[in-house]
């Protein structure tokens, strides 16, 4: 059984960044050419998770499964979810939601076999592909605890007035 606590935790300071930024309202800064403000970034989020609860539910269910991150770039798409969402609470509690569901899933729902599983994968960054081959089940949902939560809850405190220079990229 995975131990989803760095899942939940990862969820939690992205969320409580979002929060910050939220409470900032007017001095909350604009984002870079080319980078996402925060509804942008929570959206992108959304997105990624509920790809991720799609991949394990298939996984669960015997089903064949791929994994692709591009249409969580798509700007029709993250703009969609923010309306949907009904803006910035809406997508915090969205997120929130898909992460408590994620990590249900992920931890005691699973089996080892099932989280060994291959899932064939795309994941693409500033347009660059970062990997195009299986990648276990498993480690797609430690990839969101390690490297991408934590990576858009850097992206979301950079919004903050007086955020030191090296945002990271969207």
């Amino acid at each position: 059984m995975m131990d989803t606590t760095p899942l939940s935790n990862a969820y939690g300071a992205l969320l409580d960044a979002a929060v910050t930024v939220a409470g900032s309202g007017d001095a909350v800064a604009a984002p870079p050419a080319g980078e996402w403000n925060a509804d942008q970034i929570l959206a992108h989020v959304s997105l990624v998770t509920a790809a991720t609860i799609a991949a394990a539910s298939c996984v669960a269910a015997g089903a064949n499964t791929t994994y692709d991150n591009r249409i969580a770039l798509d700007a029709w798409t993250i703009d969609r979810v923010i309306a949907l969402a009904g803006g910035d609470a809406g997508l915090r509690d969205r997120v929130r939601r898909q992460g408590e569901a994620l990590c249900a899933l992920g931890g005691p729902a699973l089996s080892e076999a099932e989280l060994a599983t291959p899932v064939p994968t795309r994941l693409l960054s500033n347009g660059k592909v970062l990997v195009d081959q299986p990648v276990p089940l498993g480690d797609l949902v430690t990839g969101l605890a390690e490297v991408e939560l934590p990576g858009h809850t850097k992206q979301l405190l950079a919004l903050l007035p007086n955020a030191p220079a090296d945002r990271p990229a969207a």
